[in-house]
């Protein structure tokens, strides 16, 4: 990077960003230290620091970000608009420093005052916008369009408290507010002319031939903008996240000054509870009734700006889709669909069939799961009494499915037994539905909606996921970036192929012994953090087994620790037969609500109290589960990794963006055929992978056998005796029948099939044990991972959805 960064004006012409030499730094850093903070450098706190760097950072964003704003309007460009229910950015202070070019600038700055930077970045809070995979792909993705210049807006709620911070005790996980937002947001604008009102309840009456909408109540939806700038800082889009007020007009003052203080109280309670939380546990009748007001809040109003500011330089809606793109992520925005078709009709006066083509023109749906918990599905009362206008309209669309089709449109009714169908709901109002992995897009055609790809054929694809190298190998792994810059140059930051250059160097010692060099440090650097964080020892060289995502079923934790248990049982036995030594690192949240994903919690914290305190064992084998997964502890845990667990039943893992991390940062697979798996075993070799367990087609034929998890059981002796183990209540001794419903379900449902996949798991660990004994072998295997993974780039994903579904040329 050049010391002095240049952003492109719109006559082409260069323009430095403020702060682009460390004095010029410097000056803008002391300078919001004394007027934004009020403090001198003398008496400064690191939070006060903090606070002046991360506004130093932001006025340098803030260039090319108005830049690229005044281009896509003066260019007339279509701009593309992401719904998302969730938004892990992470951390942005460093984030935006590198792609800024200003990291090392800051560096300086910073230590000529004496000061550190990594310290004081380490303070900044990690915003709880999301809950995994969805919402960091989210991020990635904005922050692709950004570096590719395709000009964009990402839309989501900022969510008071965000996702619950995680703790244990006595290995339960608890939750706890997250108060991100405790210390302000030093990143966002607020935007009070960008406000509009988001309306609920009420009734439909008929009124001259048309449907008039009379809601019970409106909320308003008020804009925070944060700069999103793309590597190099060229081009910058916008994040907007829309927080909830009560309308000022609805505010009852006659029942306050009456002393019904609480009454009064009750339009602004229920509109800071909208955004208050992500995802409220929907168990509840209240819970549903909240979960489906967020999101008709968040698609309303994107929606309603989406227009507002087509509206601002063009009169005619009929040419819509020639300017705006709508990406619905997953589901939860799926009333888009209504909702546009709503304006057009009710506010735009179109006839029903021209608004519906002309949303179906501008919408896009990303497909996430096969998983039917996930696709949602609203009663149809609650829908009618949240949006009555709406369940109109999604009525009037089935009706017209079966006047364009026919018998044809049989069993494709958007509402079936008294619910709505939203992942349906999504498809029927989208030009363009895809899939994240190849495995998953042919399910999703085959399982989920094959008689909506026979209606309409092509409308399915797929665009595989991706994730971001400069926050996941530039910023998480700076001794690997390094490495690979030394060995191969520069520009393999915004050209990940290029990663593949580094397979000439993987037959060399040398290169091999940096490589390996790069993760003894990531290794080293958890190992200090694990014991000054959460006073947790491990033995350095040992092989760091990981693996970090949403506690669910499907993804098997209790497949890794049931091994786990069996690995212990063994060393007990051979305590001198030469095993590999083993850190166990675990990492994910429950939904509060998940019973059984919160018992493989607890049982993993009571696995790792007994076998971490065993003095036979100790040395061989640790478990580690440090609480509150999120993005910043991702970017210590998976530097650090040896061997990236990915083992959820396969035909379950729609993607999978940490496989793709993982292998990013040297280390190797342990996985089914699932998700993107796939993808990735068939671009490193099968060589460099280890696979094991039932192919999709074999897990669906395997439920269809009666007593399979019986069966399977029995025919192994090793997973009997971890069991047997488990249910005598060796990690339990308080309490011997805690995991009694666990066990009961491995013996006789066993829906995610453990125990079928469990001795393959099992063989599969052998062979790792194997390979890692040779250093050599092992480092050749992980830098091929590293060289072959380029593919898995976000800008490659992004360029296909400009190109197959956006119809976005990029402007840079």
């Amino acid at each position: 990077m050049p010391e002095i960064l240049r952003t492109a004006d719109a006559d082409g012409r260069g323009s430095e960003l403020s702060g682009s030499t460390p004095a010029q730094f410097r000056a803008s850093l002391l300078h919001h230290l004394r007027v934004t903070v009020g403090k001198a450098p003398t008496v400064a706190s690191r939070a006060d620091w903090l606070l002046a760097l991360s506004r130093t950072i932001r006025d340098s964003a803030t260039e090319p970000w108005l830049d690229a704003t005044r281009r896509t309007s003066q260019e007339d460009r279509k701009r593309v608009h992401y719904l998302s229910m969730e938004f892990l950015p992470g951390r942005l202070l460093e984030d935006a420093a590198i792609n800024l070019g200003l990291r090392d600038t800051a560096v300086e700055a910073l230590a000529g005052l004496g000061q550190s930077f990594e310290r004081i970045a380490e303070d900044e809070p990690d915003p709880a916008l999301g809950n995994g995979g969805l919402g960091r792909l989210a991020a990635c993705y904005l922050e692709s369009m950004a570096t590719l210049g395709c000009p964009a807006f990402g839309y989501g709620l900022r969510y008071e408290r965000g996702l619950f911070r995680q703790d244990f005790d006595a290995g339960r996980q608890v939750e706890h507010p997250d108060d991100w937002l405790f210390a302000g947001d030093p990143w966002s604008f607020p935007r009070p002319e960008a406000a509009y009102k988001v309306r609920f309840g009420g009734h439909v009456a008929d009124e001259g031939g048309a449907a008039v909408w009379h809601p019970a109540s409106q909320i308003a939806a008020a804009a925070h903008d944060t700069p999103v700038v793309g590597y190099g800082a060229r081009w910058a889009n916008t994040l907007r996240l829309w927080t909830a007020a009560p309308d000022a007009a609805l505010i009852d003052l006659d029942r306050f000054n009456a002393g019904d203080f609480m009454g009064a109280a009750e339009p602004e309670t229920w509109a800071r509870t909208l955004t208050r939380v992500l995802y409220p546990n929907d168990e509840t009748e209240g819970g549903k009734h909240l979960r489906l007001s967020q999101e008709y809040f968040l698609t309303s109003a994107s929606v309603q700006d989406v227009l507002a500011r087509y509206l601002r330089s063009h009169r005619n809606l009929r040419r819509l889709p020639q300017y705006v793109a709508i990406q619905m992520n997953d589901t939860h925005p799926a009333i888009a669909g209504p909702e546009l078709i709503r304006i057009l009709v009710d506010d735009h006066g179109f006839d029903f069939d021209t608004a519906v083509d002309l949303a179906t023109e501008v919408l896009g749906y990303t497909n996430h799961t096969l998983l039917p918990e996930a696709l949602e599905r609203w009663p149809v009362d609650l829908m009618r009494a949240v949006l009555p206008r709406h369940l109109q309209i999604i009525e009037r669309l089935d009706s017209r499915l079966v006047d364009m089709h026919g018998d044809a449109a049989t069993g494709l009714s958007l509402i079936e037994h008294d619910h709505v169908k939203m992942g349906d709901l999504a498809f029927a109002t989208s030009h363009r539905v895809n899939g994240v992995s190849a495995l998953h897009t042919d399910l999703v055609r085959k399982d989920l909606f094959p008689a909506r790809e026979a209606l309409s054929p092509g409308r399915i694809v797929n665009v595989t996921n991706g994730i971001t190298p400069r926050r996941w190998l530039k910023l998480a792994n700076r001794p690997l970036a390094a490495l690979v810059t030394e060995s191969i140059g520069e520009g393999w930051e915004v050209d990940l192929d290029r990663l593949g250059d580094l397979e000439g160097h993987a037959s060399d010692p040398a290169f091999l012994e940096a490589f390996g060099g790069t993760k003894l440090r990531a290794k080293q650097r958890l190992v200090s953090w694990l014991s000054d964080e959460h006073g947790i020892d491990v033995p350095l060289h040992a092989l760091f087994d990981v693996q970090v995502k949403r506690i669910h079923e499907y993804k098997r934790q209790l497949l890794n620790v049931l091994w786990t248990i069996a690995r212990w049982q063994r060393i007990k036995a051979e305590p001198d037969a030469g095993w590999v030594p083993r850190v166990k690192v675990f990492g994910g949240k429950a939904a509060p609500s998940y019973a059984v994903a919160k018992d493989i919690i607890r049982l993993i914290n009571d696995v790792g109290e007994t076998i971490n305190d065993d003095p036979e064992t100790r040395d061989a084998l640790r478990i580690v589960y440090p609480p509150n997964y999120n993005v910043s502890m991702a970017e210590r845990l998976i530097p650090a990794a040896d061997l990236s667990e990915q083992i959820s039943t396969a035909g379950m893992e729609a993607s999978g963006t940490g496989n793709m991390k993982f292998a990013l940062n040297g280390a190797l697979t342990i996985g089914t055929l699932d998700g993107a798996n796939v993808e990735i075993r068939d671009r490193v070799g099968a060589d460099n992978f280890f696979l094991f367990g039932l192919t999709a087609d074999e897990v669906a034929a395997r439920r269809e056998q009666p007593g399979h998890a019986r069966a399977a059981i029995e025919r192994s002796e090793t997973l009997q005796g971890v069991l047997q183990a488990v249910a005598d209540g060796t990690f339990s001794p308080d309490e011997t029948g805690r995991y009694g419903g666990l066990i009961d379900r491995l013996w006789n449902e066993d829906w995610f099939l453990v125990a079928s996949d469990f001795d393959a798991y099992d063989t599969a660990q052998t062979a790792v044990d194997d390979a890692y004994r040779d250093s050599q072998r092992w480092q050749r295997m992980a830098a091929i991972n590293v060289a072959r993974i380029g593919y898995f780039s976000s800008d490659r994903a992004i360029r296909e959805y400009m190109s197959e579904i956006w119809n976005v040329t990029p402007v840079l």
